[in-house]
């Protein structure tokens, strides 16, 4: 689903100003188990480029479109096949238990809800608004350019991640979710995790539940550790050095426009990387990799058979060509992408062409690091600076 995964904090309603934090008592440290999405079909490396588009407003081009229209199927996965499409964790909303998609790509916490009409909510676990506090005209909507989008209210109530409990968080309650999530079952709503600036919520915004509880753990850090083919886990207040090789690099975020912005300042199919730059976003919430069409050239020029193609929508090549790993310079840091990450899913319903991982970032307006470079990494967000730490994540 378009993940507009994101985030809320209380804020009085009325008369009142900012409502007082609830009370966390002690510094805490947690970590947050994911599930693998994998229903046995899994979507398309179209879909995922076409759901980019929409979750940062961009306008698609034409052939993105086409292609993603012209898949009438979906390639079953088998559970040694998984395509890593979705990671859900199971948060706490008013008392229920809810799947829901970390999105350091978003600063909402909104969730499928009791106010939906019955055919909305069929296949989700929804949250029951009963005597939750209602911010009295309070409403949010994540609204994309092709007319999708959710919409509702908002209440303050008490939500636990882990080992922490926040009793009051905003809530963005759906009153309303176009079709695109309502099909995706799997998943109850979306936990925002990027800065408080771009919280949607009107006539005034929100914090995130991470920015509520940052005091409360031992450190102000979530640490992602998605995994290939595999669930992972978030890390909250700590590191885990049995996770990662080498020692965690750190590099200064620009959050001037609400994500975790870093600049990368080289790339190539070998630790010798180019020179050049460009900055890009570091976002749990994207599947895929999107990249200039300069690194898109270089590295494809690199695979047997590989071409951009306007009947699939982006960059494919046979399924059974052998890729380069992919090395990005992130300041001190070389990041490396093992090859066979890049090799998204297969691209057709015959299976013997593959969507690449990385895609051009042409009409979207920014460069973006998805999971296809996240589950390579072990990814320290710290809001204390703010900066991004990265290290190799064991076993890649």
């Amino acid at each position: 689903m378009p993940s507009v995964n994101q985030i809320v904090s209380a804020v009085a309603f009325a008369g009142l100003a900012v409502a007082a934090p609830a009370p966390i008592i002690g510094k805490q440290t947690f970590s947050v188990p994911q599930k693998l999405v994998h229903e046995g079909t899994l979507p398309y490396g179209q879909h995922e480029t076409l759901k980019t588009y929409r979750k940062f407003k961009a306008e698609p081009p034409s052939h993105v479109v086409a292609a993603a229209a012209a898949v009438t199927g979906r390639v079953t996965a088998s559970p040694s096949d998984q395509y890593d499409s979705s990671y859900l964790c199971a948060v706490s909303v008013g008392g229920t238990t809810l799947e829901l998609d970390f999105d350091t790509g978003s600063s909402d916490l909104w969730v499928f809800s009791s106010l939906q009409p019955s055919s909305q909510r069929t296949g989700h676990s929804i949250y029951t608004v009963n005597s939750a506090k209602k911010l009295s005209g309070y409403t949010w909507d994540i609204s994309y350019g092709d007319g999708s989008g959710a919409s509702g209210t908002v209440y303050r109530d008490t939500v636990t991640i882990g080992g922490v409990t926040y009793s009051s968080q905003a809530v963005e309650a759906a009153t309303s979710v176009s079709s695109e999530f309502t099909s995706d079952t799997d998943t109850d709503g979306l936990v925002g995790l990027a800065f408080n600036s771009i919280n949607t919520v009107s006539p005034q915004q929100q914090k995130t539940f991470f920015s509520n509880v940052a005091s409360s753990l031992a450190a102000p850090i979530l640490a992602a550790n998605l995994k290939y083919h595999a669930a992972g886990e978030y890390d909250f207040g700590f590191t885990d050095s049995s996770k990662y090789t080498g020692s965690i690099s750190y590099t200064n975020v620009d959050s001037s426009q609400g994500f975790w912005g870093i600049t990368v300042s080289g790339y190539g199919t070998s630790p010798s990387t180019t020179s050049t730059s460009f900055s890009a976003i570091a976002d749990t919430g994207t599947t895929l990799m999107y990249l200039p069409n300069a690194v898109l050239t270089s590295y494809y020029s690199k695979v047997s058979g590989a071409k951009n193609s306007n009947t699939y929508g982006g960059y494919v090549f046979p399924c059974s060509a052998t890729l380069p790993d992919f090395y990005l310079k992130i300041g001190s840091y070389t990041a490396r992408i093992p090859g066979k990450f890049i090799n998204y899913a297969p691209a057709d319903n015959a299976g013997t062409t593959c969507f690449g991982g990385i895609q051009s970032n042409s009409g979207i307006g920014l460069s973006i690091l998805g999971d296809v470079f996240l589950k390579s990494q072990y990814v320290v967000f710290d809001l204390s600076v703010p900066r991004l730490g990265l290290a190799q994540q064991a076993g890649t």
